[in-house]
């Protein structure tokens, strides 16, 4: 098993988790001019596209 030589440090650390950013889905418009959000049923007609 790989085990580290030194410690790393705190700032090392955190340069490294600083590309661990969840991103958000964007509201699209749809074909009515409608807000939604992508890959969602619509709950009134219950269709996916």
């Amino acid at each position: 098993m790989a085990v580290p030589k030194r410690r790393v440090s705190k700032t090392r650390a955190a340069k490294r988790r600083t590309h661990y950013k969840v991103t958000l889905a964007k509201p699209i418009k749809d074909k009515n001019g409608n807000w939604k959000l992508p890959h969602f049923i619509n709950p009134v007609t219950n269709s996916y596209k």
